[in-house]
């Protein structure tokens, strides 16, 4: 699983038919403090979600299929599967160091 934050939403007139009658968003990862990664990444909604949300993003070909009832592996690989609604997060400090 992958914490991302929707940056965007993505829209096909032509697409596979895995993507037919599905939301495509925008999804860029980052860490548990908010930070934002460099990688963009596409991802089918599953839960409803919009730009500024915070998500979850299951991210293996065998979880898209699963979530979204298909019978033959689709060619997508990425699935938002929760809107998060708070994080609590309490970063330590590496071990053996003193601050």
């Amino acid at each position: 699983m992958i914490l991302a934050r929707v940056i965007g939403s993505l829209v096909a007139t032509i697409k596979h038919d895995s993507y037919q009658n599905r939301k495509i968003m925008l999804v860029k990862p980052i860490s548990p403090d908010g930070q934002m990664k460099s990688l963009l990444m596409v991802a089918v909604d599953t839960v409803g979600c919009g730009v500024g949300d915070t998500v979850l993003v299951a991210s293996e070909g065998r979880a898209a299929m699963e979530l979204l009832g298909l019978k033959k592996r689709p060619p997508l690989r990425s699935v938002v599967t929760a809107i998060v609604d708070r994080i609590d997060y309490a970063p330590t400090s590496p071990a053996g160091g003193s601050s």
